[in-house]
């Protein structure tokens, strides 16, 4: 039998909610490296106006959006697991393979992008060697190799790193902003003239807030690590007498993790913006001014010194670098749970070290692609971590509906409007992101489809169950020959049994039909690739022992039934097959997409490739 997803997956010690906190806010805190930047281009004057907006819908949108999420999905699937349930077959499929899509997006443009960003600030720094100057993409080569071999060490390791990064850097910035607003408040002058040149450019207050209301989507990249921090919670440390299908303490300790840090980063994104607006002049925010994405970094040099600035730069370049962690440690507990279950990636794909090195390698292709640009990841990764943000609003608000909360309906229908909004307006001002992101999902269902396919001749069955009544009639038959008959499950009329009895037993010239066992296959839903194979014995007719057997496919799950016989009574049973009319090409496609075809040569196959000793293999009859 193949492995479970779960059983794949790498085992490590549950640590407490404020050390994983430090790993999956790697990403997000890390952006006040440039957030301030980004505001300011985007808002100009109106920047603190714009992040007070940005901050609301984090605290009043996406906070309680994912803090639902969290207790709907407690074991990490995520918001996508939420709307995997309600769409069946292979547009389920299909749909998650999109927002897988759209997630490692997210993701993998996370890592290249902070990377390139902490390598921009490696050559800006007074102190570096100009033969360093040009050398971006190398520079970001070597950081992000450096991040993937960190986890190829454990994960213990990165959370070790994540909580001293994200404690020296908000430590610094809080030194840096404090020291700032003692700035502001000695020079009196800058807030009347901020509000002056306010007034000036925009008129009364309310027009100033209408046009912060509409700037808001472009300061969207402030509002990552959300789908990351419900995405690791099973690494969050709960009670030992925590429920396993639903933990309690778990879900409350993410809970607070979630709350905790989007409190934590809104404060920094008002206080950084408010000083950085009020004290740098706007055309160093420029291309080519010394502010330009790293605006606290300039506030550091300049009223503490190069030293003080060295050390926060050097700060800066490090969480910039370990943000990749974050998004690393998201796709690990992500891409296991959901491909290799649809049969779209290989085993290994659960094993952490080799799933490591495939990320690692694509985050090398992408910043080859971009050259270690900045400016060119930042549509896709805004529309990312978007698609995600909006997602999740529709999976939470239909999971109220669902549970007939018409409060939380409201208010959960209200958030998502908004998220489709500044999706929309990101993708109009950027689409870029979303041309990216196709990319991403083309990609994904390439490779998934055909793993798909390489992997279709496996038994694909985690374990197999038999009822009471099925149980005795193995165990009956055994003592003598066990064979067992394909039949149709859809032609189940007396007339039906004793044709095929009468064509099997002239067919290969069998003493009798009385030992026959009737074996049908109903499939439950034909785009799942593993399923647990339930076993139920009933009699048809008085007459006929049937075995009704529930699978995802018809050729597989006999196999595994077969190979399952052997082993449970110690007889290689035989099962007796009809030809199936029809083209054979036509016969594999239905194989693939609905779980039936050729069902008596792939049967045969698939016990092949799963004993190779021809000695202890079933028997397999057609004709």
């Amino acid at each position: 039998m193949s492995k479970t997803n779960a059983a794949a997956q790498h085992e490590e010690r549950p640590r407490p909610w404020w050390q994983v906190m430090c790993l999956t806010g790697l990403d997000y805190f890390s952006t006040l490296g440039y957030q301030p930047g980004i505001a300011f281009l985007a808002a100009g004057l109106l920047s603190p106006l714009a992040t007070i907006v940005l901050v609301l819908l984090t605290l009043f949108g996406a906070l309680p959006v994912y803090r639902r999420v969290a207790a709907e999905s407690p074991h990490g699937q995520g918001s996508i697991a939420m709307l995997e349930r309600l769409l069946p077959f292979w547009r389920g499929k299909l749909f998650v393979l999109a927002l897988l899509g759209f997630a490692l997006t997210d993701f993998i443009i996370t890592i290249t992008l902070s990377a390139a960003d902490a390598s921009a600030h490696v050559v800006e720094n007074p102190h570096v060697p100009g033969f360093l100057h040009g050398q971006e993409v190398w520079i970001t080569l070597g950081l992000i190799a450096l991040l993937g071999g960190v986890f190829l060490k454990g994960f213990k390791e990165a959370i070790g790193i994540a909580v001293v990064l994200v404690s020296a850097y908000l430590a610094l910035n809080a030194v840096v902003i404090g020291v700032g607003i003692v700035q502001v408040v000695q020079h009196g002058h800058v807030i009347p003239d901020w509000t002056g040149a306010l007034t000036a450019e925009h008129g009364n207050v309310f027009l100033m807030i209408a046009v912060a209301l509409t700037l808001f989507p472009k300061l969207a990249l402030g509002m990552s690590g959300f789908e990351t921090g419900v995405a690791v919670m099973t690494h969050v440390e709960g009670a030992a007498d925590d429920k396993p299908a639903r933990p309690a303490v778990r879900i409350r300790n993410t809970k607070r993790l979630l709350t905790t840090a989007a409190i934590t980063m809104s404060v920094y994104l008002i206080c950084s913006s408010l000083v950085t607006t009020l004290l740098i002049p706007a055309k160093e925010f420029q291309d080519g001014g010394s502010a330009n994405g790293r605006a606290l970094a300039y506030l550091a040099h300049r009223y503490l010194g190069d030293g003080f600035g060295t050390v926060y730069d050097v700060s800066t370049i490090l969480i910039l670098w370990f943000a990749g962690a974050s998004a690393m440690a998201g796709m690990l507990n992500l891409i296991p749970r959901y491909l290799p279950r649809y049969g779209m990636a290989p085993e290994w794909a659960g094993a952490v070290r080799p799933l490591v090195c495939v990320l690692t390698g694509t985050a090398f292709f992408i910043t080859w692609i971009f050259d270690a640009d900045v400016d060119k990841q930042g549509g896709a990764y805004a529309t990312g971590v978007l698609v995600l943000m909006t997602s999740a609003s529709v999976a939470v608000a239909l999971a109220a509906r669902k549970a007939r909360e018409r409060g939380w309906t409201i208010g959960f229908t209200v958030i998502s409007i908004v998220f489709v909004y500044t999706t929309i307006d990101n993708v109009r001002e950027r689409p870029d992101g979303v041309k990216i992101g196709a990319c991403f999902i083309a990609a994904i269902i390439a490779v998934s489809l055909l793993s798909r396919m390489t992997r279709s001749l496996e038994l694909r069955t985690t374990n197999i169950e038999y009822d009471a009544k099925a149980d005795a009639f193995i165990r009956d038959c055994a003592r003598r020959t066990l064979r067992l008959v394909a039949h149709d499950p859809q032609h189940r009329d007396a007339g039906a049994y004793r044709a095929k009895v009468r064509q099997i037993v002239e067919a290969h010239e069998l003493p009798n039909g009385g030992d026959l066992l009737f074996v049908e296959v109903v499939v439950k839903d034909y785009s799942d690739f593993e399923s647990r194979v339930e076993v139920r014995g009933s009699v048809a007719h008085k007459e006929f022992r049937v075995l009704t057997v529930h699978a995802a496919t018809i050729p597989n799950a006999l196999a595994a039934l077969l190979l399952d016989l052997r082993e449970r009574t110690g007889v290689r049973p035989h099962m007796y097959f009809e030809w199936t009319e029809g083209s054979p090409v036509a016969q594999m496609a239905r194989f693939l997409l609905f779980g039936a075809g050729e069902v008596a040569p792939l049967t045969r196959e698939v016990v092949r490739r799963a004993e190779p000793d021809p000695r202890r293999r079933p028997h397999v009859h057609a004709g």
